[in-house]
């Protein structure tokens, strides 16, 4: 496990937190391993950069945002499943999320973060990442069409849109999880 360095960066190399190992994506392999190791790479980093804080930390807000590392957190795992599961396989969404009135609440796992532990929060993540591995080995073709339809072209997505749209995803949130660490402890880092 690496450290924070005099800095207060987090110090690189493979590093296992959360239940999951961030490791660096090899530089030549077939695409579909290619792709899932940058998204393992990016979901790794996530819980690196949200790991070892206590509720409240995982609550603070910076300015006038209401986001949260307790809301991305869940948020990430609602990604999953609805993307992997939902979407691709065209499986019902998992009981914690069918119920909710989204038009109602449309920052539910946001808001509801804030009453999980950080350990319940990681374990969903986690469980939600497995899950979503799994599915992709069991369609195991990039090309392969999701059962759900985009709600905007009409069109199904391929598998590889929506891995590519999860490394997106997971990337960019990862940019918000810096500056919340940051402002809770300093800690900046990959």
């Amino acid at each position: 496990m690496t450290g924070v360095t005099a800095r207060g960066r987090v110090g690189g190399g493979r590093v296992r937190s959360g239940g999951m190992e961030r490791r660096d994506p090899e530089n030549a392999v077939d695409e579909l391993t290619m792709l899932t190791q940058y998204l393992d790479f990016h979901r790794a980093t996530f819980v690196r950069k949200a790991s070892g804080l206590t509720r409240e930390q995982m609550g603070r807000r910076l300015g006038p945002s209401t986001l949260t590392l307790a809301g991305l957190t869940k948020h990430l795992a609602l990604n999953e499943d609805s993307w992997f599961q939902n979407r691709l396989m065209g499986r019902p969404m998992r009981d914690l999320w069918r119920d909710v009135d989204w038009d109602a609440d449309p920052d539910w796992e946001f808001r509801t973060a804030l009453d999980e532990s950080p350990e319940d929060l990681f374990a969903l993540y986690a469980d939600c990442c497995a899950a979503s591995r799994a599915a992709v080995a069991e369609v195991g073709d990039l090309d392969a069409l999701s059962h759900e339809e985009s709600r905007r072209s009409g069109e199904r997505f391929s598998m590889r849109w929506i891995i590519l749209h999860m490394i997106e995803e997971t990337a960019r949130h990862n940019g918000h999880a810096d500056l919340l660490r940051e402002n809770v402890d300093g800690l900046t880092g990959e």
